[in-house]
């Protein structure tokens, strides 16, 4: 990968000194609609400044991009590891591997998330996700870290150790998030522990999103946590309460709340499509499409650690000793290629519960999530058959395709 300066100085010169930047595509995904041959502009702050129907009389100095979909730039939201490395290693260089593995597939925001461990090991992963963050990544940036666990109860632990479950605390609360410099976004919890509502409403004072997962809570119990702020659902469908029609539980409390966002692994191993159909018809545009993904992820089939674990990863799945799913090897681009065929959606509808939808989560949609005019310049320009051509994160150039010729063609 080469260095911030190069690509700077790469970057520099291809505008030819110019404050404002402009790229003609194909298509751009402008707001939730196609546009046309469509010329974008990007000012020197990395915002997107005008996105226009292209004018062969008007406009000049533009880098045509050829025959690509221009797309927002996904965000991944929930996310452990990739490439080897773990969220838990508590190291910058892991995370940074994470953050250009992910900018090759698409991905231009992410957040790091935690799984249960002993206070020490959570301590550190999250001060390092808030260094980091405060230092800058090559690839996709940081957008905070997300602490899953460890407030969950055993029944739906998933691949969560039960010997470091605890119990809630405002006063740990506050720990968590001074460890992280303040950086701390988002807080899974099981809302049928003891102290769970007074923390959602310290939480969501202060801003941090709640998720509801891990948790055997009945509907009503769902119910109370979302009139005190929680806004989500933890993997879908996993590690939680299912569907019966005497007892909604946890999943018919998610699907039918009006506000609440749902992840959903969409890798055909953790939920049956036709599940994550019913999912849709429920939630619309708050289905948020995660990954859940692990160390190995992107890399090939053996033995990984998850936490304390040894999990094993073959053609792709990863399980316990006991032979539980624990965490996943997707990628977001493969989740909206199966959204998109499973549900038989078009391309932008499928795209943008990976963008928009995770965003909107976050409470950053109007940051990111879409290309739209005052936003940041996060996007990426995506082939007809689905490979990832060039990233963007806030305006700058952090991935480009091996096949993209290295001299970009300026047009004058």
């Amino acid at each position: 990968m080469e260095s911030n300066q190069n690509r700077a100085n790469q970057h520099s010169s291809s505008q030819h000194s110019s404050s404002q930047h402009s790229y003609r595509a194909q298509r751009v995904l402008h707001g939730e609609t196609w546009l046309d041959d469509a010329l974008i502009t990007i000012d020197s702050d990395g915002i997107i400044a005008a996105i226009e129907k292209f004018d062969a009389t008007q406009h000049a100095n533009f880098i045509d991009l050829g025959k690509v979909n221009l797309l927002p730039g996904m965000v991944d939201t929930h996310v452990h590891g990739a490439k080897g490395c773990d969220v838990m290693d508590a190291s910058h260089e892991s995370l940074d591997t994470m953050s250009r593995f992910f900018a090759s597939l698409g991905v231009t925001a992410f957040v790091p998330t935690t799984i249960t461990a002993p206070v020490a090991k959570v301590r550190a992963a999250l001060q390092q996700v808030g260094k980091s963050k405060q230092h800058g990544v090559e690839g996709a940036e940081i957008l905070g870290a997300y602490l899953e666990g460890p407030y969950f109860t055993e029944k739906h632990k998933g691949a969560q150790p039960t010997k470091w479950f605890r119990d809630l605390s405002v006063e740990e609360l506050d720990d968590w998030i001074s460890y992280c410099d303040n950086n701390l976004i988002t807080v899974a919890l099981a809302p049928e522990k003891a102290g769970a509502i007074d923390a959602i409403r310290h939480l969501c004072k202060q801003g941090i999103k709640v998720t509801l997962g891990h948790s055997d809570a009945s509907y009503e119990q769902v119910k109370q946590a979302f009139d005190a702020g929680a806004s989500g659902v933890v993997h879908c469908y996993n590690g939680m309460r299912g569907l019966h029609h005497r007892d909604p539980g946890v999943v018919g409390a998610g699907l039918t709340h009006p506000n609440c966002y749902v992840e959903m692994i969409a890798d055909g191993h953790h939920v049956h499509p036709a599940a994550i159909d019913v999912a849709h018809r429920c939630s619309g545009s708050r289905l948020t499409l995660i990954t859940d993904a692990m160390s190995a992820t992107g890399m090939p089939d053996g033995e990984y650690t998850l936490g304390e674990y040894t999990v094993h990863m073959k053609d792709g799945v990863v399980t316990t000793d006991a032979g539980g799913l624990a965490g996943s090897t997707l990628t977001l681009l493969t989740a909206v290629k199966n959204i998109q065929q499973w549900l038989n959606l078009p391309l932008e509808q499928a795209w943008l519960m990976a963008s928009l939808a995770p965003a909107q989560s976050l409470g950053l949609q109007h940051q990111i999530g879409t290309l739209e005019v005052g936003k940041r310049a996060s996007m990426v320009a995506v082939k007809s058959d689905f490979s990832i051509e060039k990233t963007w994160v806030n305006g700058r150039l952090i991935f480009k395709a091996e096949s993209v010729p290295s001299q970009e063609a300026l047009c004058i």
